[in-house]
């Protein structure tokens, strides 16, 4: 089977298997993140296979949607890429990919060993922040019924995993950006995500320096 083929039975895979996934981290999310992990895999000169498997992969079973286990994403992935014989190799770096790539509260330290890797996490990193980073933020809120902001309840950082699920909702969606997407710029490993992340991030702290102002009153 050619690599295009393996490609397209994925991305029909992947589809399928996020039919009434959230409002966040759904098939367009998927869209996203492979668009921007190819165009940051060209300028980095990565393996183009690889980082469009893992971006099609990555949440392939996210721990959100599975009380909280991580283990089956890689098992879903491996056993699909070897069901279409891809090389053991491309398994196991796409497989890597998928296990290690979530943020999980700032609690997960796992420095993925490719380029490849390392690419589709700044993708998928890059998708968290900037206005669409912005619109899904309050849109996971709403669903999950987060205040907006409450300024007797500051931002928390999280010990482990488990303090983290246990606790994410019980932050307010303001809190969010200070507990994750505003330390997404400087956890970008390529050039390439590092330049692309600079100009989400200064719109994310527009949007928090007008939203303060106007909470204030100031205007």
């Amino acid at each position: 089977m050619s690599n295009s083929q393996i490609l397209e039975k994925t991305r029909a895979f992947v589809r399928e298997n996020m039919k009434g996934d959230g409002v966040v981290h759904n098939w367009w999310h998927i869209v996203r993140v492979v668009e921007i992990a190819k165009k940051i895999a060209r300028k980095e000169g990565a393996d183009l296979f690889v980082v469009e498997l893992g971006a099609l992969l990555h949440d392939i079973a996210d721990w959100k949607f599975t009380d909280g286990d991580t283990s089956i994403g890689p098992r879903m992935t491996k056993e699909w890429l070897e069901s279409l014989k891809v090389d053991e190799q491309v398994i196991e770096n796409v497989v890597e990919i998928v296990e290690h790539i979530s943020f999980r509260g700032g609690t997960n330290k796992h420095v993925l060993s490719t380029l490849e890797g390392k690419i589709v996490q700044d993708a998928d990193r890059m998708d968290a922040i900037g206005a669409i980073g912005i619109a899904k933020t309050f849109a996971y809120s709403g669903v999950h019924k987060r205040q907006i902001y409450d300024p007797d309840n500051p931002p928390k950082k999280y010990k482990n995993f488990d303090e983290f699920r246990s606790k994410m909702h019980d932050t307010s969606t303001i809190n969010h950006f200070h507990e994750k997407l505003l330390l997404l710029k400087d956890k970008m490993n390529t050039k390439t995500g590092r330049a692309m992340a600079e100009h989400r991030h200064k719109y994310m702290e527009q949007f928090l320096e007008e939203f303060y102002a106007e909470w204030d009153g100031k205007y």
